[in-house]
């Protein structure tokens, strides 16, 4: 049984690389802003508004994060999210933090959701600063301090493809170890 928790700003590659590992090892896909998004819905709130509601209102993300950490002690699982790998800290195998330049993180945005890279600059600072603080507040997580993470790639300096096959080795390597470490313990 594995759990990983994949982090990063927005652009950096988080959701399709994660799929991409998760599929890999078989793995439960679980991420926090499909979650997110999916109590919006209950709430019969488009996203904008419920994003509005949960800045003022820290119940929201509580109760986001607390199904993203009940989906991690289920195991065989890969959580994603801007927040994944601190609040599964000490669930989590390992944490995965990938990152890419401020300009590069906003064509990808804007590629992505179909807006000139100016508007999704201007998106990706907004929504950056709003979640240090909310984080900062509802949790006393600074997102800047990388000091938990056990891996962190820089996505810029490869295509998705190498990023994604450099993650799947380091995995590998990490589950042939502790199965090593349990055949000698035994």
């Amino acid at each position: 049984m594995i759990v990983l928790a994949l982090s990063g700003p927005a652009g950096s590659g988080k959701t399709s690389i994660g799929k991409e590992i998760a599929g890999h090892f078989n793995l439960r896909f679980v991420s926090i802003g499909t979650l997110f998004r999916q109590l919006a819905s209950e709430l019969n709130m488009d996203l904008r508004e419920f994003h509005i509601l949960a800045e003022k209102d820290y119940k929201y993300d509580l109760l986001v994060d607390s199904r993203a950490i009940e989906e991690a002690k289920k195991g065989n699982v890969l959580v994603e999210g801007h927040l994944a790998c601190w609040i599964l800290k000490d669930i989590a195998d390992l944490r995965i933090y990938l990152s890419a330049p401020l300009e590069e993180r906003a064509r990808r945005v804007a590629e992505r959701d179909n807006m000139s890279i100016e508007k999704a600059l201007e998106d990706v600072k907004k929504r950056e600063e709003s979640n240090k603080k909310r984080y900062k507040q509802i949790y006393g997580i600074n997102i800047e301090d990388l000091s938990i993470m056990d891996i962190i790639i820089n996505t810029s300096k490869f295509s998705k493809e190498k990023v994604t096959e450099i993650l799947i080795s380091i995995v590998e390597a990490y589950l042939s170890n502790r199965n090593a470490s349990n055949n000698i313990d035994r």
